[in-house]
Parts: C-alpha cells; structure tokens; sequence
C-alpha cells in the first residue's frame, strides 16, 4: 500500500493568500492554517499530526511555514518522521525520513531554521521600535474603540436586555456586560 501525498499549508492571517504554496504538487489531502507559528500550538497542525500514517509524504512549501524556532521545527521533524512519514520542505530541497541517514539535510534544517528564527526576531524588533517611534510622536493610540458605550448604555436603559442590545449592535454579549460594568464603575 502507498501512502498519501498530504500538504500542510500556512500563512499567517486570513488576509494571506495560500495559493502560491505547493500549487505545483499534486496532493490527496491539503490542511491549511491560517495562524502565526510562533508557537506549535496549532489545530490545524495538530489535526495533519493526527491525521499522517506510515508511508505517507507530507510537503511544506518551506521551513519557515512550519516552525519559526529551532526547538520546534527539530520536535516537529521528529515527530512526523518517527511515524515513518516522509517529510519534503519543497523550497530548500530537503527531504527527511525516520532513517536519518543524510546529515547534510540535518545540518541545512538547522542553519535555515535558526535563520528563520532570526528573521522573525528582527521583524518583531522592528516592530517595536517602529511602535515606540509613532507613540512618542503621538501618532499610535492602538486601535479605535469599535463598540459605543453610550450606545449601549442607552439601549439598556430603554428596557432592552444584555442579549437582545448585543444582537441588535452586532456585538458579543461579553462587551454588552463590559460596558454596563464600566458604566457602573463610573
């Protein structure tokens, strides 16, 4: 029996377009994440993990698509390795099985992984920096408030319940409940 041709696909909102990756491989079974891979804590990740079977392949357009740190682009490797899956980053070239017998693959993963891992912790210092700038120039004030307080208040004063002013406002029930709390604090 062959195994399936699985595709883990990731960007990192949901404004991303995932179209670019793995387009020229043809998959039986595509998982794609829309969520950051600062961390591995990912459903859609988990969800391939479970799903994978000896002899199936997994393609990753690139590293950087499954993990932005060392540590767990090593443990993911591992982990989808050790279930006799092979394991292909189609960027870079690489291929791992359970064999581990290339170690210049090991010695790549590594070097492009902590450069990845590097790559991220720059533009997040960038970021930062580029916030603290606009704050000091009053120019960053975080994002507007999209819920009105007053408006709220207003509909619950007129005898609407919690449930009926968040419906009516298109809102969540929790920041009906939160502006009648501040309201009250006030």
């Amino acid at each position: 029996m062959t195994g399936k041709k699985i595709g883990y696909i990731r960007v990192s909102t949901f404004h991303q377009n995932e179209d670019r990756q793995l387009a020229s491989v043809d998959l039986d079974r595509e998982f794609v994440e829309k969520a950051s891979a600062k961390n591995r804590h990912r459903p859609i990740l988990k969800e391939m993990l479970d799903y994978i079977r000896e002899g199936d392949e997994v393609y990753i357009h690139d590293i950087s698509r499954l993990a932005r740190n060392i540590a767990d682009l090593h443990n993911l490797v591992e982990e989808i390795t050790e279930k006799g899956v092979t394991l292909r980053f189609m960027k870079e070239g690489l291929t791992f099985t359970a064999d581990k017998s290339d170690p210049m693959s090991q010695l790549m993963l590594s070097m492009l992984g902590a450069v990845y891992s590097f790559e991220r912790s720059i533009m997040l210092e960038r970021q930062r920096e580029g916030i603290a700038v606009a704050k000091a120039a009053g120019k960053y004030t975080g994002r507007p408030k999209s819920i009105n307080s007053a408006e709220i208040i207003s509909l619950l004063d007129s005898g609407l319940s919690l449930r009926k002013t968040a419906k009516e406002l298109g809102i969540s029930l929790s920041s009906v409940v939160r502006a009648k709390a501040e309201a009250q604090a006030a």
